[in-house]
């Protein structure tokens, strides 16, 4: 097994716990904004430390200032978002249709940055648009209320649209600005710009549980930092295609999890719509 692939499967596993855990939050009950600073927080932290440590030049500040205000506030409103469906809507459809964000990069990058796309990732588009109606059919169905069904694909549109613009945010940052320099910052922007959201939920309900609301926090971000690094070493030392393809399969152990630990269930069209959302991926990135 050469290195790279070991890496990948590391970030493959630790971003797919770390998923789940937006899933225990959502169960749970606790506050998103709370929980949302300490797992910015942390990573902040656990980055600038890191930062310190490997001591990077920053070539062009204004330009790493710019895209980590850009990544930092788009990622921080994709989590918020991500974790607040999961309280409306199934898991299985929300790490499905949070995962196709691969598919506006990949437009992006063929419009964009001139990108050139096989006849194997164009069907990995198609598949992925044929996953949306699948995995959305009757995916409020479980819900008490039409209303709450709606109230929650907005912001499973907001977290898919907020996500994408964070990814392309991302690919010039690795092109262009100090990675550990862009990663602190990202973190300590989004964790400020968090407090806001600390204030008040947008769910009727919040269970107070401030201990394990921190605990929540903080191992969100230990996964996210751990998972980060582990992406970054499979790059560093394996094809982008293979470690990217690899890494964002991560929803599944999410989904996997979901299952087992809170008996979600298994209709036909989620698992129609989670293979063919496996599928769009693998055909994109091999």
């Amino acid at each position: 097994m050469t290195d790279w692939y070991t890496y990948a499967l590391a970030a493959f596993f630790l971003m797919g716990a770390q998923n789940f855990l937006y899933k225990v939050s959502a169960e749970r009950g606790y506050h998103t904004g709370q929980v949302t600073f300490f797992f910015m927080a942390t990573v902040a932290g656990l980055s600038f430390l890191l930062w310190l440590i490997r001591r990077e030049p920053i070539p062009d500040p204004g330009l790493l200032l710019f895209l980590s205000l850009l990544n930092g506030l788009s990622f921080l409103v994709a989590t918020y978002t991500h974790i607040e469906s999961l309280k409306y809507l199934p898991a299985t459809g929300v790490y499905s249709i949070t995962r196709l964000n691969l598919v506006i990069v990949t437009v992006f990058s063929v419009i964009v940055l001139k990108d050139h796309l096989s006849l194997r990732q164009i069907a990995g588009i198609l598949c992925a648009v044929g996953a949306i109606p699948v995995l959305t059919r009757g995916m409020d169905k479980d819900e008490a209320g039409k209303g709450r069904g709606s109230k929650g694909f907005i912001f499973l549109a907001i977290c898919l649209a907020a996500s994408s613009l964070a990814s392309i945010s991302s690919k010039y940052a690795a092109m262009y600005v100090s990675k550990t320099a862009f990663l602190a910052l990202v973190y300590t922007m989004a964790a400020l710009a968090s407090t806001g959201f600390g204030r008040r939920s947008l769910t009727a309900a919040v269970r107070s549980d401030h201990r394990h609301t921190v605990l929540l926090g903080f191992a969100i971000g230990v996964l996210n930092f751990g998972g980060y690094l582990a992406f970054l070493k499979a790059l560093s030392r394996g094809p982008l295609s293979l470690v990217a393809s690899i890494v964002s399969m991560h929803f599944v152990v999410a989904i996997i999890l979901s299952i087992l630990m809170y008996r979600e269930r298994l209709t036909a069209p989620r698992v129609v719509g989670f293979i063919l959302t496996v599928l769009s991926i693998a055909l994109i990135g091999f």
